[in-house]
């Protein structure tokens, strides 16, 4: 008589030997190392002084580290006539406003394409998918006109308006929502809920790993804009373009400048690291099927 059910089978499991595991650390390292040198390369510079940044062949490591081009660069910022606190305000602000609209308008605009059906779904997805082709630089026009024509030329929301039209994130999006099961969601109609605590309560929650990811992505463009070309005013400028011009002020501004590339990519460096575990646990945890 043959039994009516079946033992669980047992889940495999990878064996590899203590030289395995040595190699493979071995190699990670050296990969993770080579992928460090760029960053290693840029706190050296920033604390070199004038006579190893001109070395030639120049050296890797420095030999004698300083702490004068960090005080230069103060000094700098000390004698200009908008105040320092006033660029970080102006990029501080800029960012967080651009992340905030956008992530709010990316997902509410990638819900219904991904979750509900509407004329013409397919043409507007296909026009967010063939918006991503286009270069940054191919936009800078069609947006300087749509902000003079809004009247917003020298003021913040030149810089933030089009940040609010990232179609990555829009794409970012939808991809992730689609991965939502529609079972889920009718559960929750079923219980009561209305379309925007479904979209609150069920589908933000579960699509975190995506915007966690455009937080990133949009903080890394945005830090980085100088406003060239939409804000004039020396008020209103953000800190990298301040920064600069500090760096083209000549040679004499060498030290400066390597100080002035370490503080700017420090920022994004360290959100990057304070956010990759969370991305990528909530990355393993969020995938669900039907």
């Amino acid at each position: 008589m043959k039994l009516a059910f079946a033992l669980p089978r047992r889940r495999k499991q990878v064996n590899r030997s203590m030289a395995g595991n040595i190699s493979l650390f071995i190699l990670l390292a050296f990969f993770g190392a080579f992928m460090a040198l760029p960053l290693i390369y840029a706190i050296n510079n920033a604390f070199k002084p004038l006579d190893e940044l001109f070395l030639f062949p120049p050296r890797f490591l420095v030999r004698h580290p300083t702490i004068n081009n960090f005080g230069d660069l103060f000094n700098l910022l000390a004698d200009s006539w908008v105040p320092f606190s006033r660029y970080i305000f102006n990029t501080v602000f800029i960012t967080l406003a651009g992340i905030i609209g956008h992530v709010l308008l990316a997902s509410a605009a990638a819900y219904p394409l991904a979750k509900h059906h509407f004329p013409f779904k397919g043409l507007l997805f296909t026009i967010v998918v063939l918006s991503l082709m286009f270069s940054p630089q191919v936009t800078v026009i069609p947006n300087y006109m749509i902000m003079s024509w809004l009247g917003w030329i020298d003021t913040y929301w030149a810089v933030i308006v089009p940040a609010f039209a990232f179609p990555l994130g829009l794409y970012l999006m939808k991809q992730f929502m689609e991965q939502i099961p529609d079972a889920l969601l009718e559960a929750a109609k079923i219980d009561g809920a209305t379309e925007y605590r479904i979209f609150w309560s069920v589908v933000m929650p579960n699509v975190k790993p995506a915007w966690l990811t455009l937080i990133i992505l949009l903080f890394q463009l945005l830090w980085g804009s100088d406003g060239s070309g939409f804000i004039y005013a020396e008020q209103l400028k953000p800190l990298h373009y301040a920064m600069g011009q500090i760096v083209q002020g000549g040679i004499a501004r060498a030290g400066v400048g390597s100080a002035v590339a370490l503080l700017l990519m420090s920022v994004p460096i360290g959100l990057f690291i304070f956010s990759q575990s969370r991305i990528i646990e909530t990355m393993a945890t969020s995938g669900m099927k039907d």
